[in-house]
């Protein structure tokens, strides 16, 4: 199985290929970069990865939640090379890209927007929720009350604002890196056993931000 990736959600813009189940080769930079040099980098990975566009089985790019000008980039990217080269297109969110590799037992899978503002999955045994927001919003949410929990919690990709929050709620945590980066080797791995996508109509963009405000009721 050979894939070529590609994410721009997730601080900056990386392409990346994988063949038979490993990282042939990546290419990243930071920064809001993807329309002056995300061809460039997947140019970059599929030279330095030795495969040419007729060797790809697949495609696959990072849906967010992230950075909404890189994020929709990435889409349009993988949309029309998809439909260039007659190749499935896999779509895979950003929190399972922050997490490709590790397993937890109770893990807060954090992606970080605007200032002050997050988007996060929780997980916990059967148990999966997500929410957007303002910070401490968020984590209000998706946890337990304060000074209730009692297992420590996984937290993988939070910035030191979201971990200083976690501190105040009296949360025991574990801050994890991303074991596959960057993101687009992570997604390049990931899309060797999934399913892609029915159509190239059905791969859209999650931005994560706040929820749509709601006009009170009178």
């Amino acid at each position: 199985m050979n894939v070529l990736a590609l994410d721009g959600a997730l601080g900056g813009f990386s392409a990346a290929v994988a063949s038979e189940n490993r990282v042939a080769a990546s290419a990243q930079e930071s920064g809001n970069v993807a329309l002056e040099h995300g061809l460039v980098l997947l140019q970059k990975a599929l030279g330095e990865a030795a495969m040419p566009a007729g060797r790809l089985d697949r495609l696959a790019v990072g849906v967010g939640p992230g950075g909404f000008t890189g994020l929709r980039i990435a889409i349009a990217f993988a949309k029309a090379l998809a439909a260039a080269w007659k190749l499935p297109l896999v779509p895979i969110s950003s929190f399972d890209l922050l997490e490709f590799g590790s397993s937890f037992e109770r893990c807060l899978t954090v992606v970080v927007g605007r200032p002050g503002v997050i988007s996060a999955r929780y997980r916990c045994e059967d148990e999966t929720k997500r929410a957007s927001g303002r910070i401490a919003e968020v984590l209000n949410e998706l946890l337990p009350p304060p000074r209730v929990e009692l297992k420590s919690l996984d937290v993988v990709g939070a910035s030191k604002d979201v971990l200083d929050a976690l501190a105040e709620r009296g949360t025991l945590v574990r801050s994890v890196n991303p074991v596959v980066t960057p993101a687009a080797a992570a997604a390049a791995l990931a899309a060797c056993s999934r399913a892609p996508s029915g159509s190239l109509h059905e791969v859209r963009a999650d931005y994560g931000e706040l929820p749509a405000a709601k006009a009170p009721k009178l």
